[in-house]
């Protein structure tokens, strides 16, 4: 969608569970095929709160693979062992629990009736949940693997700091990137926003502000020749909207979530309460994305003079239902905005955008 230039004005100045004991059944991981095995490939790692997403590939042949940031417990007994085994199912006998992770939490979640417990929480690691770190070692070796060579280049994202402050940023990020240097690989870390222009912006010289709305929180980030100017990041995103919304109909948040993933769409107030409430919040942070990008950039110290517009582009699963795009225009249309916009477009893979951005930088 195109998008006529906003402003016109010319100068735009306690400690977590570690390992498992050797009592425990190591999780099944992934076979890596013999050529990913042999090749010493960058890899882009999107370590969300909601979902992780591995990219290899090149340019125009992105491979990815995803797996829920997320698990369930069960009691152990040796008969439920054997059958999730027989089944195949992504799982780890731990302290006398069974800990089903991935995608397969969300399967036994609907069947038990339960909600997932989720590793991370807005954006970095869930101090509450002292199964955290080993769930989320176990599901990057899944994606991942141990390196094929030793120094392996891998980018792996992160959240840009909120006006809240650092909120357990550097701790996240140095547990993540532990993780991944224990599995043999040079990791470096880019924040998400960063990412997006990494990889949406080539056309444009990586020159643009790129968005990405996930679970936890929203990040943006204003780059120029790929080196960021402005980047920030907001708490109010997707489980902001699941759980708001919950609270005031009645509903499970999975429940919300599953509505938001079914062909739910922003087109106003209707009669339905659940559909009611997704629009209200989804308006709030739509209203608070915005308002917080104008305000950034607004207040940079230092912002650069563009000889030309730049573009914009929204990623992320909670961008994807219809009409965000529209209605996060029109929020940007209520004031003048500080920097010329050539477009504001939605990604054409918004799920995989920030670990496609993750390998064009290991890739650099």
């Amino acid at each position: 969608m195109r998008f006529t230039p906003l402003n016109n004005d010319e100068n735009n100045d306690q400690p977590l569970a570690g390992p498992p004991g050797p009592e425990s059944e190591p999780m099944k991981e992934n076979s890596l095929t013999t050529e990913e095995k042999d090749a010493n490939l960058p890899i882009g790692l999107d370590v969300g709160t909601s979902r992780i997403v591995a990219a290899r590939g090149g340019d125009k042949s992105c491979r990815y693979e995803a797996q829920l940031n997320a698990f369930i417990t069960l009691p152990y007994s040796k008969l439920t062992e054997n059958l999730l085994t027989r089944e195949d199912v992504f799982h780890e006998v731990f302290d006398n629990e069974i800990v089903v992770a991935g995608n397969d939490a969300q399967k036994f979640a609907e069947v038990f009736h339960v909600e997932t417990r989720r590793p991370m929480l807005q954006g970095v690691l869930n101090p509450q949940e002292p199964h955290g770190i080993h769930v989320i070692r176990r599901i990057i070796t899944r994606l991942i693997g141990k390196s094929s060579a030793e120094g392996r280049r891998l980018f792996y994202s992160v959240p840009a700091a909120s006006d809240g402050g650092e909120q357990g940023i550097a701790y996240h990020n140095a547990t993540i990137k532990q993780i991944l240097i224990e599995l043999g690989y040079e990791a470096h870390p880019i924040e998400e926003g960063l990412a997006v222009v990494f990889g949406e912006m080539c056309s444009s010289n990586y020159t643009g502000i790129g968005i990405s709305c996930g679970s936890g929180m929203c990040n943006a980030c204003l780059a120029v020749l790929s080196v960021p100017v402005v980047s920030f990041s907001v708490a109010k995103a997707g489980d902001y909207i699941d759980s708001h919304a919950a609270a005031v109909t009645g509903e499970v948040a999975n429940r919300l979530r599953t509505e938001k993933e079914h062909g739910f769409r922003l087109n106003g107030l209707s009669t339905d309460r659940v559909k009611n409430a997704l629009t209200i919040y989804y308006q709030e942070v739509i209203e608070t994305l915005a308002y917080t990008l104008r305000a950034k950039l607004s207040s940079a110290a230092k912002l650069p003079k563009f000889d030309r517009p730049v573009p914009v582009v929204l990623s992320g699963g909670t961008a994807m239902p219809k009409g965000f795009l529209d209605q996060f225009i029109a929020a940007l249309r209520t004031q003048d905005f500080p920097v010329k916009i050539l477009e504001v477009r939605m990604s054409d893979d918004p799920l995989n955008s920030t670990a496609r951005g993750a390998l064009m930088a290991a890739t650099c």
